[in-house]
């Protein structure tokens, strides 16, 4: 099943992210598409030091947003130990889960 990324055309025209329904669901298996280093959220790591490598596997544990226009999706990489903020673009569906 695939599910569809906000078109950037309307993200341009000012619509957010947040004006469509979430890509991903608490549950699904995901893959990171691209490597994602500390942007200075995450505790414990230097600004800059690697989070994730393009192609871990985790799972969607909740969705926010930030500053009410981007979706950031919890994703938990279970064999590295972190929860990782993370936006659709940066995210592979791998399996849906369980409606």
């Amino acid at each position: 099943m695939r599910r569809r990324l906000p078109d950037p055309e309307d993200l341009r025209e000012g619509m957010s992210e947040t004006d469509r329904p979430p890509v991903f669901q608490p549950g699904d298996k995901v893959r990171a598409s691209r490597a994602v280093r500390n942007d200075g959220s995450f505790p414990g790591k230097a600004i800059g030091d690697p989070l994730i490598e393009p192609g871990e596997m985790g799972y969607v544990r909740a969705i926010g947003t930030f500053l009410q226009r981007y979706v950031i999706y919890e994703v938990d990489f279970l064999y590295r130990g972190f929860v990782v903020g993370m936006r659709a673009s940066e995210l592979e569906l791998i399996e849906a889960a369980d409606p």
